[in-house]
């Protein structure tokens, strides 16, 4: 079965290069284009795509508006491609928040990899967002929340959290539930250059603890959290008896730099049975390994369940590894995750 995509956007260059893109492999039809909000919102009654591509910037309504009033009326997988989106990290955030499944910029003269790298790019993200929960994730009915008292940890100790697809409002659900006395919390969460820092900023406004996009060489302090920075990955050493976040521009890991593997990895090696970690919402294989690796050094290990899960791969297969010590709804896992620690503090 071919995935069927609307392309929306006001420029006739960039549908027709989008089109050719997303049809170079086959498995993926573009059925038809539009060139505002307005026609898009007729094609898709009569195409029935399963997922849409959607600028921000366009005449007749903004995008957003747009993506807000979809994802109320008819929930679909939406795939935002915008020039704004790097410039405007901001947009490119509330329209995640909005309920867009991921982004892409448009390639530019300085895009990595060139034209090539942000096709295949951008064909992963579109089966992705196929393959995506959107709907279910609209009808969700969440419990009611209680707040988290403290998740207090002996010295030393740390939480780690990986994601991809769905993970910029994953990782919102979970910190924004985490009371100011916790452990460092380290975070690879795929994302390009460019949008980490507007990310951590963003969390930083919402959450109880502070939030920064990690530096290199920066100390793992109580109460705060690292964001690895977007293009780079971020490992976790001891230095001088110290725990901090360490960058560097090694090579793609699981196809990805920032790697969840890569850090998870790390957080195994320096931290072993004082770690708690979680793999939230995203496509592929990425953080399975090196999530098993913390539980084989007796890290207590999360992943999200399938019915909270945007996609439900990197969890999956988490899973099915043998990774996770337990599966839980996204508005469980901060809980999870303090009651690990309030445990570990128990013991020490």
């Amino acid at each position: 079965m071919s995935i069927k995509v609307l392309v929306v956007d006001d420029s006739a260059l960039i549908r027709e290069v989008l089109t050719r893109m997303l049809s170079r492999d086959g498995d993926i039809v573009v059925v038809g284009t539009a060139t505002d909000p307005i026609d898009a919102r007729e094609k898709i009654k009569a195409l029935n795509p399963d997922v849409v591509t959607l600028d921000i910037e366009m005449p007749n309504m903004n995008g957003l508006d747009f993506l807000d009033r979809l994802m109320r009326l008819r929930p679909t997988p939406v795939v935002m491609v915008s020039t704004l989106t790097k410039k405007g990290a901001s947009e490119t955030l509330l329209a995640l928040e909005l309920g867009a499944v991921d982004f892409v910029a448009k390639p530019s003269a300085e895009f990595e990899g060139g034209i090539e790298a942000f096709g295949a790019g951008l064909r992963d993200k579109i089966r992705a967002a196929a393959r995506s929960d959107v709907r279910g994730r609209a009808s969700r009915v969440e419990a009611p929340k209680v707040a988290i008292k403290t998740a207090a940890a002996p010295a030393g100790a740390i939480i780690a959290i990986g994601a991809s697809t769905g993970g910029v409002e994953a990782i919102r659900a979970v910190l924004t539930e985490l009371p100011a006395d916790c452990p460092p919390i380290v975070i690879a969460q795929h994302m390009p250059a460019g949008f980490t820092a507007r990310f951590a900023a963003r969390l930083d406004e919402l959450c109880a603890i502070k939030v920064v996009e990690a530096e290199d060489r920066m100390p793992l302090l109580t109460g705060q959290a690292y964001i690895a920075k977007g293009g780079r990955h971020l490992r976790v050493e001891r230095s001088s008896g110290q725990l901090k976040c360490r960058l560097s521009d090694d090579e793609l890991e699981s196809g990805h730099r920032p790697s969840v593997d890569v850090l998870f990895e790390s957080v195994a090696r320096a931290v072993g049975p004082l770690a708690v970690g979680a793999i939230l919402t995203g496509m592929g294989r990425d953080g399975a390994r090196g999530l098993k690796l913390m539980r084989d050094a007796g890290a207590y290990t999360l992943g999200q369940n399938q019915a909270s899960a945007l996609v439900y791969g990197m969890p999956r297969v988490a899973f099915e590894e043998g990774a996770v010590v337990e599966q839980a709804p996204i508005e469980a896992i901060a809980s999870r995750l303090a009651h690990a620690l309030v445990k570990l503090k128990a013991a020490a």
